[in-house]
């Protein structure tokens, strides 16, 4: 008699709200601020003395919202918003901004925000709020209690308005301007430690203008490009005593560069280059010396790249203590620092937090993100690269079943949604794994179009959906079907948004690859992402960027025919899961019910709307409802995996 399967671990457990998230480190390193989720599950602010280590106190929390993207302003003072909830008890369009000392006094909110806050002790007889278009933006390093925050322009106001930035001080709302003589257009910024700018990015009618600012405060034009998504060099950080970094172009990939010269031109060898990755990750500098100290960064996993030895040696000596493990250090004053922040993780480990002692090598777990979450109960995940059709080299996150099945397991392929953006990352994911805990294998390729593997396979998915895009996914399949992994007559395509849509044409033009297919939040109406006025993507992206990359509704017109599930609704051959949510704005629900409504009367169809819910699912009980939904699905369609 064969023994007993392990039972797979709840599904609540992958989707609802991590225990501990987000350490950071106070500028001296002594105080330790940290989400907290408390008894009821709402999320508070805390901090910790690391020289007593008592129980950390909390400082910040309401009943009705939980606290989000915290910062410290300085040793004594914090930064922090709130967001929505993931039991839907509270809806946060606005996240606001308050401010707070670390022994919880001087309570302020900055920034107005959508929750009625009947628990704030905030005095407004001299009420400076900002109003919700504005949002934080950074801290800044010069021992103020300053933050900078910027405002986007409300719908109403003209299109030449663009995001302009504020130095806010944390204790009295006064607001001091740095938008004067400020470009039009403009949409990011990049400023130094000290909070001065020092580049800005205007988009408009499809191009790019990038500025830097001169010492007079005047600015200059540094590039000018006829398309946006033309390669470019991009500013990336600036320090407060001159130097500066850039990304650009080397070998068909962005690295990072050194800017020098009255021209601040890149220099003509990368600072740093990933082979096979463009460069994605940040910089850390040692504050009070502004010394680069190193960069942390993203290939097929994440890591870090130490210009310091010091540095270095910490690193090799807490990889040593914790080998099966990619190990991230955080610290403002590196250097001096007498408590270091490890974030430890893996494709199996969601993160754990560590303290180290730079003088005593000391290293101690202070938190689990989650600790529901057994790494042997999660499986392995791994990166692997294959030709498509046209050679064109496809890289694939690939998640083996737990138990990892003797024979060849059923599949899910799982479409990235974007599907501009790198969609794939090895570090610990609810989605593939709580598929692998029921025995499915994951293929989650990064198809052509996706960003992070270069200019090449980025422009390669252009004017692509339904066509290159999806044989990629064909392919995908394939290629995993020849290593011997997969039963290719088991396979079901799923994804959301741009992922959706792809399950949907799966559905229609690949009825003889996959077995169903699940589509949430997806696109059905191609003509619908121009004219679709009430959705939130702006004019600018509809009229131009959307159009580079996906077509002309006009001009394309008989291929988005071809390639627009709704104009196919009747050639849908498989089974489908169809999820939409009532308040999606980015695909508003109309590419779901319109796409329902022409679909043949015999169309073997699951079908749900989460009326509170937008582009993708935020509240607990929908995950459990809808991946609930799923594995009844799967189970139904390509059967329940079995050793």
């Amino acid at each position: 008699m064969p023994p007993a399967q392990a039972e797979a671990p709840p599904l609540r457990d992958f989707f609802k709200t991590a225990a501990v998230q987000e350490p950071k480190l106070s500028p001296s390193g002594r105080y330790l601020a940290v989400q907290m989720a408390g008894p009821d599950g709402r999320v508070r602010l805390a901090v910790i003395d690391l020289q007593t280590m008592q129980p950390g106190k909390v400082i910040a929390g309401f009943t009705g919202a939980d606290v989000a993207k915290h910062a410290w302003i300085n040793d004594k003072r914090l930064v922090f918003q709130i967001r929505n909830l993931v039991d839907g008890t509270q809806k946060v369009i606005a996240p606001g901004l308050w401010a707070v000392d670390r022994d919880a006094g001087n309570f302020r909110q900055l920034i107005y925000s959508d929750f009625d806050n009947k628990e704030s002790t905030t005095s407004h007889i001299n009420d400076r709020r900002l109003e919700g278009n504005w949002a934080f933006y950074r801290t800044v390093s010069d021992g103020s209690e300053d933050v900078l925050v910027v405002r986007r322009p409300w719908s109403n106001e003209r299109d030449t308005v663009g995001v302009q930035m504020s130095r806010l001080n944390t204790q009295t709302g006064i607001r001091r301007d740095l938008s004067e003589g400020l470009p039009e257009h403009v949409t990011s910024w990049v400023t130094d430690p000290r909070g001065e700018p020092r580049a800005v990015t205007a988009i408009n009618q499809g191009g790019k203008k990038i500025y830097l600012r001169q010492q007079d405060g005047r600015w200059k034009l540094w590039q000018d490009l006829k398309s946006y998504y033309d390669p470019h060099a991009a500013p990336y950080w600036f320090s407060s005593d001159g130097q500066a970094l850039a990304l650009s172009s080397f070998q068909g990939f962005n690295a990072l560069f050194r800017l020098s010269g009255d021209a601040m031109e890149p220099e003509q060898s990368p600072l740093l280059s990933m082979k096979g990755y463009d460069f994605h990750g940040q910089v850390i500098v040692d504050e009070p010396t502004q010394k680069l100290l190193g960069v942390q960064f993203e290939t097929d996993a994440p890591g870090s790249a130490w210009f310091d030895a010091e540095m270095r040696a910490m690193q090799a000596d807490i990889d040593a203590k914790l080998p099966t493990t990619v190990n991230r250090i955080e610290c403002l004053r590196c250097l001096q620092a007498s408590h270091i922040v490890v974030t430890s993780t893996s494709d199996r480990q969601p993160d754990l937090y560590y303290l180290y002692k730079p003088a005593d090598k000391s290293l101690q777990l202070i938190a689990a993100q989650r600790p529901e979450i057994k790494a042997a109960d999660m499986g392995l995940r791994d990166v692997y690269r294959f030709k498509a059709r046209d050679q064109l080299e496809i890289p694939v996150l690939v998640t083996h079943p737990v138990p990892k099945h003797k024979g060849k397991a059923p599949a899910v392929v799982l479409v990235h949604g974007g599907p501009w953006v790198r969609g794939t990352h090895w570090t610990w994911e609810p989605m593939a794994q709580f598929l692998a805990s029921r025995g499915y294998l994951v293929l989650e390729p990064e198809f052509r179009g996706s960003t992070g593997y270069g200019w090449r396979h980025f422009r390669a998915g252009w004017n692509q959906w339904g066509l290159a895009m999806q044989d990629d996914l064909a392919d995908t399949v394939a290629w995993a079907a020849k290593q011997g992994w997969i039963d290719p007559q088991r396979v079901c395509i799923a994804g959301a948004s741009y992922g959706g849509y792809a399950a949907l044409m799966g559905a229609i033009q690949q009825a003889d690859i996959f077995k169903c297919a699940i589509d949430w939040a997806g696109v059905s109406d191609l003509d619908l992402l121009f004219n679709a006025r009430w959705s939130d993507m702006s004019e600018e992206s509809r009229s131009y960027g959307t159009r580079q990359l996906v077509g002309d509704p006009v001009a394309d017109a008989e291929r988005f025919k071809l390639t627009s599930p709704l104009q196919r609704a009747a050639d849908i051959k498989l089974p489908l899961l169809i999820a939409h949510g009532g308040q999606d704005n980015r695909v508003p629900a109309q590419h779901a019910t319109r796409l329902k409504a022409a679909m043949r009367p015999d169309q073997a169809l699951e079908w749900v709307v989460y009326p509170e819910e937008g582009h993708g699912w935020h509240e607990l009980k929908t995950n459990e409802d809808f991946w609930g939904r799923v594995e009844r699905f799967l189970a139904s369609h390509i059967g329940r995996p079995t050793n």
